[in-house]
């Protein structure tokens, strides 16, 4: 009848059912895209023909249905008629536009509406002129100091939240896809202006706020990720720089990483550089005046920032050069910007800091050299590189050393000539008296590296190996979490596709190692048949079967498989690289990859799987894998608490015995796993089921980023006091 009505009506003075009408086009805003409501066009158009406005969430309605790919015509037309308000109301960036703009010149509106035409993947030649000569118009400095405010609040949660339907992604969680032009064309704006270490601070965090993942979708929005990222290439300047090489160790979907790369290639072209030197040119001290430390003066208080491991820390000091516990009020009065700015500097460090380790951690098949001053000034001695690089072992001309008590010096302590070439110390072909002497070396100066290097896991090629020759088992047959894997593996160099139950195929995950000529695989299939319960609701799977490593020339065709499983097949004419023949550094630091896939996203390592998951399906694999023998990296956790026992405060009363940590408690006696984490009462093997709240040991570990030692440890610590435990969950188990 609405629609009848609507039609026949024709914004004449016998307009019907306008009250009804109004109220189901409310209705229908209140979802998130058209297709909620047939006929939405009719009603817009008679509403509009009636002289009357439609309301600012009809309008959003409608350009998010004229932005979609598959967009109904009608949609797009009556979307055209639609003028205001310039944005779509709904989220915090834009609501805070549209409140800002009545403030501001006229110009600010043209420059708004010119963003919001930001449909193309960069702007043309007309398109830079217009917004050149609104910023012209408006001033450089005026434009920066009110569009990155805006831009900083971009992803944050909707003022307004849409209804979901029953079926596809929340799209509370996307960016509204009209409003993300005006982003795009905001973020081309900003490139135009000159270079400021906010604005490439902005740009990098956009480009992860975007790419944020969201069920069902995958990134938010890969348009405005790539948008900020060539904005970042069109900028010169070190804090630029900085920004994409940090950017290049985080970024992992594909698309935008290919524009990242191309970015830091061209500007490594510019100067004259290699990719390798431009990423470590590009660190920049971030205020640090030395190795890990910056004193500021502010009136009479000190600002002092420092490196402690893998964050940046920022304390006070008085007048009287005594520690206060918060930023002294006449700091927060006087030397706003510059508090700020100090601020900025320690969420900066943080972020880099992580991705410095995580390039340092790739280093070890990428065989770099260096000279020894180059390598100095870029890594040892800078401020930041410097708190990573000294955490290190190294070999200056052979030599292998750490640095403590001011320099660099051998297992026996004494001084390094400091000259010739310098490498990355690997544990692989070292003799086990020698690893093991660097060891207690890093122990005795209490140094924890930024990864595992001289505890680092070594994975030799072994008799199974042998036979089977072309391909190592040693971690086949595990159910590991797909997204989880997805992501690990995306970190570590890997490509991988998310597996959809459909009829499609897929290559392994593979990892390309050009220094080498080779391309490692690891081969993984969707596990389950059930759509629903063994998938997203976007049909990705929830698991993933693992099969065989194998190794090929880099550029041979690769193998796929069926996306619901039933094995791979191998192109006829290309034969393997026999794992004999695999360098053994290689072949370690593939294996050791994925064994972190393992050992991470094994849902053996789930404490709350214990029914074994769907239908009990895996409860075998759980009890296997979860209370089964020890892997590389479980024996390596094995070996350290040994020596770390004797200096904990529970030392007394824990043991390592085969494959668990046993815990004397006051109400039982406990198991933990070294490899999973789970832990059974003794003496009946009665599972006990904690989920750890907190992954942070209290206690020095000789190197970061073993979470489950860290689970495992924390497990100990409250379990060694059980009289202590409060928690309902753990002492209805007790």
């Amino acid at each position: 009848m609405l629609l009848v009505c609507a039609a026949v009506s024709d914004g004449r003075a016998i307009d019907l059912l306008v009250a009804e009408r109004q109220a189901v086009l409310e209705e229908w805003a209140a979802h998130g895209n058209f297709w909620q409501g047939l006929g939405t066009t009719t009603l817009v158009r008679a509403e509009l023909a009636a002289g009357r406005e439609v309301s600012p969430a009809v309008v959003a309605m409608l350009r998010r249905a004229a932005a979609e790919s598959y967009r109904y015509d009608d949609a797009v037309e009556v979307s055209k008629l639609l003028v205001e308000p310039v944005l779509n109301v709904g989220e915090q960036w834009s609501e805070r536009v549209l409140s800002d703009l009545p403030s501001l010149d006229e110009p600010w509106r043209r420059l708004v509406a010119l963003a919001t035409t930001a449909t193309s993947a960069k702007p043309n030649a007309r398109w830079e002129a217009a917004g050149r000569a609104l910023i012209a118009e408006i001033g450089e400095e005026a434009v920066r100091a009110t569009a990155q405010p805006w831009l900083a609040l971009v992803g944050r949660p909707r003022t307004t939240v849409l209804e979901r339907t029953q079926y596809g992604p929340d799209l509370n969680e996307t960016f509204d896809p009209y409003n993300a032009n005006a982003v795009r064309g905001l973020v081309w704006l900003l490139s135009f202006l000159p270079p400021h270490p906010s604005t490439a601070r902005l740009l990098g965090a956009m480009v992860e706020t975007s790419l944020r993942k969201v069920a069902g979708i995958g990134p938010r929005n890969p348009k405005v990720a790539n948008a900020c990222v060539a904005a970042l290439a069109r900028v010169e300047g070190e804090a630029v720089l900085a920004e994409l090489a940090r950017l290049a160790t985080r970024v992992t979907f594909k698309g935008t990483l290919k524009i990242l790369d191309a970015a830091l290639e061209e500007k490594a072209v510019a100067l004259g550089l290699s990719r390798e030197e431009i990423e470590e040119l590009a660190v920049p001290a971030y205020g640090l005046s030395e190795v890990g430390r910056a004193v500021v003066e502010l009136g009479e208080a000190t600002a002092v920032l420092a490196v402690v491991g893998p964050k940046a820390v920022l304390s006070w000091r008085s007048a009287a050069g005594k520690p206060v516990k918060s930023v002294p009020a006449a700091v927060k009065r006087d030397h706003a910007e510059e508090l700020k700015e100090l601020k900025a500097s320690v969420k900066d460090l943080d972020k880099m800091l992580t991705a410095q380790a995580e390039r340092l951690d790739r280093q070890f098949l990428a065989q770099r050299e260096w000279a020894f001053e180059t390598w100095r000034e870029r890594y040892l001695d800078h401020p930041m590189v410097g708190t990573i690089a000294r955490r290190l072992l190294w070999t200056v001309d052979g030599v292998a050393c750490g640095y403590a008590d001011g320099a660099l010096r051998d297992l026996a302590g004494d001084p390094v000539p400091l000259g010739g070439v310098v490498e990355l110390w690997h544990p692989i072909g070292k003799g086990t008296a020698e690893v093991v002497a660097w060891r207690d070396w890093l122990e005795r100066h209490e140094i924890t590296q930024p990864f595992k290097q001289a505890h680092r896991e070594v994975y030799l090629l072994t008799d199974a190996e042998r036979t089977t020759r072309v391909y190592s088992n040693r971690f086949a047959a595990h159910v590991l979490r797909q997204h989880q894997f997805h992501s690990l593996a995306a970190v570590r160099g890997w490509r991988n596709r998310l597996r959809l139950m459909v009829d499609d195929s897929y290559p392994p995950a593979t990892r390309d190692l050009p220094g080498w000529g080779l391309r490692a695989e690891y081969w993984v299939e969707g596990d389950g048949e059930d759509y629903g319960s063994d998938t997203t609701e976007s049909g990705s799977y929830l698991r993933l079967r693992t099969d065989q490593v194998r190794f090929y020339p880099i550029g041979a065709p690769q193998s796929d498989a069926h996306a619901c499983g039933g094995g791979y097949t191998t192109p006829q004419d290309v034969e393997p690289v026999p794992l004999a023949d695999v360098p053994a550094l290689v072949l370690s630091e593939v294996l050791r990859d994925v064994d972190l896939f393992v050992g991470v996203a094994s849902v053996g390592n789930d404490p709350t799987w214990q029914d074994g998951g769907p239908e009990g399906r895996f409860r075998e694999y759980w009890t296997s894998y979860g209370f089964g023998e020890l892997g590389e990296t479980a024996q390596t956790r094995r070996v350290l608490l040994t020596t770390l026992l004797p200096r904990l405060a529970i030392g007394g009363q824990c043991a390592v015995e085969d494959r668990f940590l046993h815990v004397k408690g006051t109400r039982h006696t406990y198991k933990i796993h070294l490899g999973s984490g789970n832990i059974m009462i003794e003496p009946d093997n009665r599972y006990l089921c904690i989920v750890p709240k907190s992954e942070k040991a209290d206690t020095y570990l000789p190197f970061e980023g073993d979470r489950t030692l860290a689970v495992i440890l924390s497990k100990a610590m409250l379990l060694a006091k059980d009289t202590e435990i409060t928690d309902p969950t753990i002492l209805s188990q007790l």
